[in-house]
Parts: C-alpha cells; sequence; structure tokens
C-alpha cells in the first residue's frame, strides 16, 4: 500500500489461547482504509479465529485491536462498527428478503420510510431488486449470498467481514460472485476483510494477501508478492504450484543441483548450505539451444493434457531423482512433437529461481 495510507484496523500483538492451545501468535497487522484484504491458509491455522477477534466473537487472550482511532479491544459485538457475512449465510428463514436487509435498520429505530428507501437501494445494489417479497428458500444460494451481503451493508459499516463467504456455492456462482463482490466493495470503498482457503479467491479479489499458518503470519503482501516472491517455502507449496528440489550452495551466485550447477541468487546462504531450490512449471522453459546458462536434460515421464498447456513431469539425472513439473503450451509440444519418453533440453531461469532452507518430507 501507498505509505500515505490511513491505517483503518491495527492489530498488535494478538494473542488467543483455547485452555492449552495457542491458536494466534502474537499476530501484528495494519489494514488500511478502504482495503480488501485476504486472510489465507489451511484449516486450523488461526484465520477465522483472527477475524473472530476483530468482531469481538472471541476476545484475544492477549493485544489490542484499534478501529479508527478507537480501542474496541474489550468492546461485544453490538459496540463495534462491522457487517459480517458467514459461510453459512444466517439468514432468517421466516423472514422476507427485505425484512432480514431491514434487521439492523429496524435495530436502530429507524423511520420505516428510510428504511424502506434504504432496502430498495441495497437490493438494487446487490442485483436483487425484485426479489424482496421472497423467502431465503426461495432463493438460490448465490441469491442468498446477496442477501447476506446486502444485510451486513445495511448500517453502513466501517468494516466488512467476510467468513469464507463463497465456499458453500458450486463453482460457477462462486467466480461470478466473487468479482461481483469486489466491485461492489470498490464501488462503496468499504475496508473489507475475507477469509478463505481458497488460493485463486485471494489472488483474484485481494489487495492484499496474509497468508497464516499455526497460529502465526508467514507473509503479507500483494497478490503479485505473495505469488512471485513467496517468502517462505510453506507460502510457495501452498499458493499456485511449486517445484522444490534439494541442493547445496556450490558458491556465492551458484547451487548444485546432484552434480547439476545452476546459477542463481543465494543471498542468505553460506558456501556449504543445505538448500532447497524452487521454481513454479510455467517459469521452466523447453529451450532449442543447449548452450544458455541452467540448461539440463530431461526426460518427460508423464504428460498430461491441461485443456490451454500440457503438465509435463520430467525425470532424469540433473534432478537428483526428484521430478520436476513443467508447463507447455500446446504449441511447443505440437511443435517440438513432445510425448512420453522424449528427451529435450529445459532452461531454468535464474531470475526464477527462489531458494529455501531444506524441507522436511
Amino acid at each position: 500500500m501507498d505509505s500515505a495510507a490511513r491505517s483503518f484496523l491495527k492489530i498488535e500483538n494478538l494473542v488467543k489461547k483455547f485452555g492449552d492451545f495457542t491458536a494466534l501468535q502474537d499476530i501484528s497487522l495494519d489494514v488500511y482504509d478502504g482495503e480488501f484484504v485476504c486472510f489465507l491458509g489451511p484449516s486450523g491455522c488461526g484465520k477465522t479465529t483472527l477475524l473472530r477477534a476483530i468482531a469481538g466473537l472471541d476476545i484475544q487472550t492477549h493485544g489490542r485491536i484499534e478501529q479508527d482511532g478507537k480501542d474496541i479491544s474489550a468492546l461485544p459485538p453490538a459496540e463495534r462498527d462491522f457487517g459480517i457475512v458467514f459461510q453459512s449465510y444466517a439468514l432468517f428463514p421466516n423472514l422476507t428478503v427485505e425484512r432480514n436487509v431491514a434487521y439492523g435498520l429496524e435495530n436502530r429505530k429507524l423511520p420505516r420510510a428510510e428504511i424502506d428507501v434504504r432496502v430498495a437501494e441495497l437490493l438494487q445494489l446487490v442485483g436483487l431488486p425484485d426479489q424482496g417479497t421472497k423467502y431465503p428458500a426461495q432463493l438460490s444460494g448465490g441469491q442468498q449470498q446477496r442477501v447476506a451481503l446486502a444485510r451486513a451493508m445495511a448500517t453502513s459499516p466501517g468494516l466488512l467481514l467476510l467468513d469464507e463467504p463463497l465456499s458453500a456455492l458450486d463453482a460457477r456462482v462462486r467466480v461470478h460472485l466473487r468479482t461481483e463482490i469486489k466491485d461492489l466493495q470498490r464501488r462503496l470503498g468499504v475496508t473489507t476483510i475475507m477469509v478463505t482457503h481458497d488460493q485463486e479467491e485471494a489472488l483474484t479479489m485481494a489487495d492484499r494477501i496474509v497468508v497464516m499458518n499455526h497460529g502465526v503470519i508467514d507473509q503479507v503482501g500483494t497478490p503479485q508478492e505473495i505469488y512471485g516472491s513467496p517468502a517462505t517455502s510453506f507460502v510457495a507449496d501452498f499458493i499456485g504450484s511449486m517445484n522444490f528440489i534439494p541442493g547445496t550452495v556450490a558458491a556465492k551466485g551458484r547451487v548444485t543441483v546432484g552434480d547439476f550447477p545452476l546459477d542463481c541468487d543465494t543471498t542468505g546462504f553460506n558456501e556449504g548450505d543445505a538448500i532447497t531450490v524452487s521454481i513454479r512449471p510455467e517459469d521452466i522453459n523447453a529451450q532449442d539451444m543447449e548452450h544458455d546458462d541452467n540448461v539440463v536434460d530431461g526426460e518427460i515421464t508423464h504428460l498430461q493434457f491441461m485443456g490451454s498447456f500440457y503438465r509435463a513431469e520430467l525425470g532424469g539425472a540433473a534432478f537428483s531423482g526428484h521430478d520436476v513439473q513443467a508447463d507447455f503450451s500446446v504449441n511447443l509440444v505440437r511443435r517440438k512433437n513432445v510425448v512420453l519418453g522424449s528427451k529435450l533440453p529445459i532452461r531454468l531461469p535464474a531470475d526464477h529461481i527462489q531458494l529455501y532452507p531444506p524441507v522436511e518430507d
């Protein structure tokens, strides 16, 4: 984010324990005004616990939360300025769509005419202007989630919290709705935090991604930073596909994989260190010429058609017995007549290689 951006939500040294189990370990994070942030990670990593702490649904054991300059650390949920959308929609089945959206406004004792105008405005905003008299059971899952979103936005909260809001929907609806949610968030300018375990959702929707693992933050960055420069082997493995090959630092700017030397940035490591060499499948090139740097001979051991490209598994002595995945275009496979058993020179560009400490199996 721009260094001049205003921190709207500040989390400092947050710890959450459940008995002897520590779910969150010293979490500190700034979320900026108008930003869309995704908490991403596998089940049990602490992302939902962190969201619930922000909402006051699970008060932290230690630490401080400040929203818009106000310390909300000990406030109950009703006194915090947020709207929330759950995975399960959590709509009132006995109330119409209009009454569901109006619920928070009615609790604030606003005039009926003002409520009706606001509800109509919100239903128009989420693309359901003619569904107000229906009940939740009469709507599709995607429509119900739109209603839940309208209800969360009804009171114009400063913070919108989304707890895996799309995971209960089928794939096509999920893709469509994530575009709508992001567009809506941009139009309203509301600071938004979404919990998800779906890396594609995070990459396509977030301004910044917070990758969590075992109750700590592994990395915070833009989707491009998280994908292109993962800070840890966990982030590299969790986001997208990544090859991991054991190796050794041979000298400054050079490593060996098996007996094969590779040029790459070795900053942070010393000669003789055991390391893990990583590179994404799409960054591996099939070469026409063998005299370039970092070119090894690979043999196609598996070839899988993926529609717009082929994913190949490469074996060979240069990879120390580890199969390496590479993504080749359909045109390249046709042009080079790549089939099972084909042998071809493969280039691992130095600027796409990243090194990590040894990865445990």
